[in-house]
């Protein structure tokens, strides 16, 4: 949630009294996200703090929303001040730009490693890393990896937000999944706006953000579709970092039954959700019909 001198700390406020409001059909965690950047806005970093003394469980960051590089590096050192003054994990936006001159990325993969913060990062975004030259974004990839940083893209937004002002051809603007993947980088993907002026066709369906995924990324082989799914379920618990995750006996009873057959059925075909189920409770369920009329 947003944390500067604007909206102070209402906002956080609100999604903490909707967190408690739906806590027994949904899981909600609360980022301190400092939109505007911290030394360009003055008075944030001290909001930060106290956001999380309110209650935000994860410290966000944006350090390429600074006027400098200095002040971008100094902007991620805050961050980690402040995850290890709370035994924090770090969720950053970095670099969303397709300008290859934008380098925070390396920044975090850096301090991540200076502090032992490994697996504990998650970098969304960066966009930039598709912009870099292949000699670059190999060396910065190798960081990450090192650095055990999870990577999130968004390519709903970033498709439509990024190579804006390029002729043909036009850039993609998501980053290189395919080569974080081969590197051994734990990838997932998100939505970071559902309706609203940086992408107004969002419905929250992550199903659709995988069909996206899998255009934009190229990934059309079957292990590849297969991969795409596994970046929403046993990839992205991963990152969220659950511990009782999985179909067997025992874990816990968190799951969304689909009228699919097969994987590659439930990403094109964007079935049904005939039931939600959250702690052994079915909390949503969707009748559906097949009727052939002839």
């Amino acid at each position: 949630m947003d944390v500067d001198t604007i909206g102070g700390l209402k906002p956080l406020e609100g999604v903490i009294a909707a967190k408690n409001k739906f806590k027994d059909i949904m899981d909600v965690e609360t980022i301190a996200f400092p939109q505007e950047g911290i030394i360009k806005d003055p008075g944030c970093e001290k909001l930060m703090w106290e956001a999380m003394e309110m209650g935000a469980e994860i410290v966000g960051g944006m350090p390429a929303n600074e006027n400098t590089p200095d002040d971008s590096r100094k902007h991620v050192e805050i961050c980690f001040d402040i995850a290890e003054k709370y035994n924090a994990d770090v969720d950053m936006h970095v670099d969303e730009t397709d300008d290859p001159f934008y380098r925070t990325l390396e920044i975090v993969a850096d301090e991540t490693i200076k502090r032992g913060w490994q697996g504990r990062v998650t970098a969304g975004h960066t966009c930039a890393l598709a912009a870099y030259d292949d000699h670059y974004a190999g060396y910065v990839i190798e960081k990450v990896k090192k650095a055990g940083i999870n990577m999130i893209t968004n390519p709903v937004t970033n498709l439509v937000l990024q190579g804006r002002n390029d002729k043909q051809p036009i850039r993609r603007g998501i980053t290189r999944v395919k080569e974080l993947l081969a590197a051994g980088v734990t990838v997932s993907f998100g939505q970071d706006c559902i309706k609203d002026t940086f992408y107004p066709f969002g419905s929250a369906d992550m199903l659709q953000v995988a069909l996206v995924t899998a255009h934009a990324a190229q990934m059309t082989l079957p292990h590849e579709i297969e991969k795409v799914f596994d970046m929403i379920t046993c990839d992205a618990a991963k990152i969220l970092r659950l511990e009782n995750y999985g179909l067997e006996e025992g874990k816990d009873a968190d799951i969304v039954i689909l009228d699919a057959l097969t994987i590659n059925d439930a990403i094109r075909l964007q079935p049904a959700r005939l039931y939600v189920i959250k702690g052994g409770k079915v909390i949503a369920k969707n009748e559906y019909k097949r009727e052939l009329t002839i």
